[in-house]
């Protein structure tokens, strides 16, 4: 009897011991990459945030010797979060071409940006859509500065935000922002326009005449910009490494509490895959009134096709409440375009009929929100 509550014991705690290496091993494990040993002072309420979302942050510095992201061919982290705006090169020999495998890989990329902004940055962004404007630019704006301004106008005041709840968050304020300017490529359909500059914003250098047309002017120039690759993963830059510290996050607009620390942290949920990341599951279709089947159909049979579609929200699989899911059932060209209708428990389903048309086809569904 002894034994036996001695292996019931033994059992109980190795249960634990799993249950907590399992909950570990669930959270998101990020590198977090410093531009120096101040910046985990100067953005502490952002990396605090972070963890509040239980997220597993790793430091390291830019120029660390021992800065990794793969090993044995295999990805150490499912973010990177690069808060170096002004690195010239990174430790260990880490290249841009680094960090984009990483995204190839399925792995999300956050960065800021500054008006001192270095090479491997600005590679990076480029190779996703993003071209940021040179150093020593800096996005000025005659008409929306904040009333702490020095003098140059390029401590301004953004509300261009993307109609986007999933990404900006619901009705976001008025943010503040210090930073470079960046443009989107408009060859590129997966760059998002998360926040612009205002219609009389443009980008220069704030001490020099304006003899060349800017990279960008008014709505065109983004201060936010982000992008969904075709794998899922996700790569946000922030044009100013100010917006995410502290300074800013206490900072107030117009004798009201700038918006900086509410909008950051909704980007960010969307860039972790903590907001609108979409699955899918029991994918059913069969013949009106029969049982589902893997089996052919004929010209003209009446079906049936159903599919549940679940949404990420602050961490948590919800029934996803799209309205624009379409279902087509293809042979080479649709010959079946519809809306799926949905319930409460995120079920779409649709009946359609075959159409007469004798050849190969099968369905496929999407949605643009």
């Amino acid at each position: 009897k002894q034994w036996y509550q001695r292996r019931v014991r033994a059992m109980e705690k190795l249960l634990v011991l799993l249950l907590a290496v399992t909950s570990v091993a669930c959270k998101q494990r990020t590198l977090v990459i410093l531009e120096n040993v101040l910046t985990k002072e100067t953005h502490s309420s952002f990396l605090s945030d972070l963890v509040a979302k239980d997220i597993d942050l790793v430091y390291k510095y830019a120029t660390d010797s021992s800065l990794t992201i793969k090993k044995y061919g295999e990805p150490l982290y499912d973010n990177i979060i690069i808060l170096a705006p002004s690195v010239s090169a990174f430790g260990n020999g880490i290249t841009a071409n680094d960090f984009l495998e990483f995204v190839d890989d399925g792995g999300n990329v956050v960065m800021s940006a500054s008006t001192e902004i270095g090479d491997p940055i600005k590679e990076i962004a480029a190779e996703v859509g993003i071209e940021i404007d040179d150093e020593g630019t800096s996005v000025i704006d005659h008409m929306n500065y904040d009333a702490s301004d020095a003098g140059y106008h390029n401590l301004i005041v953004a509300r261009e935000f993307s109609a986007t709840p999933v990404i900006v968050g619901e009705a976001p304020k008025p943010v503040l922002f210090k930073g470079v300017g960046m443009a989107a490529d408009s060859d590129n359909p997966l760059v998002i326009d998360i926040l612009r500059a205002s219609a009389t914003a443009y980008s220069h250098a704030v001490d020099q005449d304006i003899l060349d047309y800017p990279l960008a002017i008014g709505n065109n120039l983004l201060l936010v910009a982000g992008m969904q690759a075709r794998n899922n993963a996700r790569v946000v830059i922030f044009g100013s490494h100010d917006m995410l510290s502290d300074a800013f996050y206490n900072a107030e607009i117009a004798a009201a509490a700038a918006g900086n620390q509410a909008f950051v942290g909704s980007v960010m949920s969307w860039a972790l895959k903590l907001n609108g990341d979409l699955r899918f599951s029991n994918v059913k279709h069969n013949k009106v009134g029969e049982a589902p089947s893997d089996a052919a159909y004929r010209i003209t049979d009446e079906v049936e096709y159903s599919i549940v579609i679940e949404e990420m929200r602050n961490g948590n699989w919800e029934a996803f409440k799209g309205s624009d899911v379409q279902l087509d059932f293809v042979r080479i060209d649709p010959f079946v375009r519809t809306a799926l209708i949905p319930n409460a428990q995120g079920v779409f389903h649709i009946g359609f009929k075959v159409p007469d048309v004798y050849g190969s086809s099968s369905s496929r569904w999407t949605t643009t929100e």
